[in-house]
C-alpha cells in the first residue's frame, strides 16, 4: 500500500484500502496519518510511541481472537490503561475513535470525560486535529460546538456516528441504548478515575450484541470506583496497562520527576498517580470532596446568618500572565468574588484593593506576599494595613504542612459547616480539582505551578477564598455592631443574602 502524501477524495477507492485495516488499527495509524510528510504537524515523527504500537496491537490481537462474523455476538473487548502525565492518551483515542468509524459501517460510539472542559477542550478536540490530518476525512463530518459534539458518516449521519457526551450522572441516559447489532458499539472513557459509576454502568448495556468495545483511560486518582476494579475484581474481563511517564520518551521532564519525587516524596500518593501511574495509597487524594461543594453552591442565606460577622477580603496576586489576580470576599458563612484581573499592574491592583476596602468596610485584607509584595507596600503606603500571607509559611494547625494548607483546610471546613458560594463554575472546578498527600504526616497541597503543569487551572478564585482563612478575624464587638447599624451597614432582621443574585 502506498505511503500517503495527502488526502484522497475518491472514497471508493479508500474504501478497499480500509477493508485490510478491520484487526489491524496499528497499521490503520501508519497508513492513515502524514507521519514524517514535510509541512504536516508530523513531519518530524515516525509514527505511535512504542507504548501506543503495543496497544494497538493488542487490539488487532483481541479482534482477530473474537472473530466476529457479522451476526453472532462475541465478547466485549475491553482495554484499561492508567498511567503518568503526558504519555499521549489523547492522541490514542482519536486513532481509536477514527479506526473503528473507518473499517466498520455501521457503528456507533460515545467518547466522555471527567468533566466538561476536559472533554470539548482536550479529548475531543484533539480528534479534531486528527481528523484534519486523517486521508479520508472526506468520509466523515466533524463537530465541535455546543450541543453537537459528533463524527458522522456523511450520507450516514443518523445510523453511523461518534458523539461526545458530558458524563454528569443525570447524563447516564444519553450512554444508553447504543446498539450495533451488526456492527460495533463502543466507548471511549478519559480520565476514568472521575467518571461517575453511573455512567459505567448505563454503558453495559452497549456491550450486549454485535461487537462490543470499551476503553477506559486515565491517572489512577482514585483507588476505588470502576476503573480501579478493572484492575482488582474485574481484572479477569479486562486488559489492562499501567505506564510510568518515565518509561515514554517526552512524556515527562525528567528533571521534573526528579524535583516532584524531592518535593512529594516517591512514594506519595502524587508521585505514584501523576508519575507512575499507580492508584493511591489513600483513598482519594482530592482535599474537598464534590459533594461539599454542591451543597454550597448557590446557597441562599438569610442576613441574620452572616450580617453581624467581620468582613474580610483575601487578594491573590497572579503569578504568570495566564493567571489571575483575585479580590475576594467573605463574611461569616457569606462569601462572593469582588473583582478578577489579568494582566494588571501591581500598583493599579492596590488602588483596586484599596477601593474595596472602602466599599465594603472590610475589617482585615489578606494578601499573598509571593506575588503580592508590592501590592501590600503601596497598600501600605497609602496608609493602610494589609495582612501579608506567606503560603509556604509555618502553619499553626499541627496536622497542616504549611500555611497554604491550613487556610485551605479552614476552607474545607467552613464548607462543610455551611459556608456558601456564588453560581461559579470556576470557583466549583477550582475547589474540587485541588488535590493533596500527606507529608511528614501532615497535609500538603499540590503546588499551583504543579497543576498547571499536569494541565489544570490555576486556582486563583479558590486561592483568593482561601486567604480569607489566614487567620482568626474575632466577631464584631457590641459597640461596634451597633455602631455599623446605627450607619445602616448591618440590619439583622431584614438583609437577606442571595447568592443567585
Amino acid at each position: 500500500m502506498a505511503k500517503v502524501t495527502g488526502t484522497i477524495t475518491d472514497i471508493s477507492e479508500v474504501a478497499k484500502d480500509l477493508a485490510a485495516f478491520y484487526d489491524d488499527p496499528l497499521g490503520f495509524v501508519m497508513w492513515a496519518f502524514p507521519w514524517g510528510v514535510a509541512g504536516t504537524p508530523l513531519a518530524n515523527m515516525s509514527g505511535p510511541r512504542p507504548w501506543q504500537k503495543e496497544y494497538l496491537l493488542e487490539i488487532g490481537r483481541q479482534v482477530r481472537a473474537n472473530a466476529f462474523d457479522g451476526r453472532n455476538p462475541v465478547q466485549p473487548l475491553q482495554l484499561s490503561t492508567t498511567s503518568g502525565h503526558g504519555i499521549g492518551k489523547s492522541a490514542i483515542t482519536s486513532w481509536i475513535g477514527l479506526w473503528i468509524a473507518s473499517t466498520r459501517p455501521f457503528s456507533k460510539g460515545t467518547i466522555t470525560a471527567n468533566t466538561g472542559d476536559q472533554l470539548r477542550t482536550k479529548t475531543w478536540s484533539e480528534m479534531a486535529k486528527w481528523h484534519g490530518m486523517f486521508i479520508a476525512k472526506e468520509m466523515f463530518k466533524y463537530h465541535n460546538t455546543r450541543g453537537n459534539m459528533s463524527l458522522k458518516a456523511v450520507g450516514h449521519e443518523d445510523t453511523w456516528f461518534a458523539v461526545a457526551q458530558t458524563c454528569k450522572e443525570e447524563n447516564s441516559e444519553a450512554f444508553a441504548g447504543q446498539h450495533a447489532v451488526d456492527s460495533t458499539s463502543w466507548y471511549i472513557f478519559d480520565e476514568g478515575s472521575a467518571i461517575p459509576e453511573k455512567i459505567f454502568e448505563v454503558s453495559e448495556g452497549g456491550m450486549t450484541d454485535g461487537e462490543p468495545m470499551r476503553f477506559i483511560f486515565g491517572n489512577p486518582t482514585k483507588n476505588t470506583g470502576f476503573l480501579r476494579e478493572t484492575f482488582r475484581a474485574q481484572k479477569h474481563r479486562w486488559v489492562t496497562y499501567q505506564i510510568d511517564s518515565r518509561d515514554v520518551e517526552g512524556a515527562i521532564n525528567k528533571q521534573l520527576a526528579e524535583q516532584w519525587a524531592e518535593d512529594y516524596g516517591e512514594d506519595s500518593d502524587f508521585f505514584r498517580v501523576r508519575v507512575k501511574g499507580q492508584f493511591p495509597a489513600s483513598s482519594s487524594n482530592q482535599l474537598i470532596p464534590t459533594d461539599i461543594v454542591e451543597a454550597a453552591y448557590g446557597k441562599h442565606l438569610r442576613g441574620e446568618q452572616f450580617s453581624f460577622q467581620p468582613v474580610i477580603l483575601g487578594v491573590d496576586v497572579a503569578r504568570y500572565g495566564g493567571d489571575s489576580s483575585v479580590i475576594y470576599l467573605r463574611q461569616g458563612l457569606m462569601s462572593k468574588m469582588v473583582a478578577e484581573f489579568k494582566g494588571i499592574d501591581l500598583m493599579t491592583l492596590a488602588n483596586h484593593v484599596a477601593a474595596a476596602e472602602d466599599e465594603y468596610n472590610a475589617n482585615a485584607v489578606f494578601i499573598d506576599v509571593g506575588m503580592g509584595a508590592g501590592v501590600i507596600d503601596r497598600l501600605r503606603q497609602l496608609g493602610r494595613s494589609p495582612l501579608e500571607v506567606n503560603f509556604g509559611g509555618k502553619s499553626t494547625d499541627k496536622q497542616c504542612f504549611n500555611k497554604r494548607a491550613q487556610m485551605w483546610w479552614r476552607l474545607k471546613k467552613w464548607l462543610d459547616s455551611g459556608g456558601a458560594i456564588t453560581r461559579d463554575k470556576q470557583l466549583s472546578s477550582e475547589l474540587t480539582a485541588q488535590e493533596y498527600l500527606f507529608k511528614n504526616d501532615r497535609i500538603l497541597l499540590v503546588s499551583k505551578e504543579d497543576m498547571k503543569r499536569l494541565g489544570l487551572k490555576s486556582p486563583d478564585r479558590a486561592d483568593a477564598l482561601a486567604l480569607t482563612f489566614a487567620e482568626e478575624i474575632k466577631t464584631l464587638d457590641e459597640e461596634t455592631l451597633l455602631r455599623r447599624m446605627l450607619r445602616g451597614e448591618v440590619n439583622t432582621s431584614q438583609t437577606d443574602y442571595d447568592v443567585l443574585a
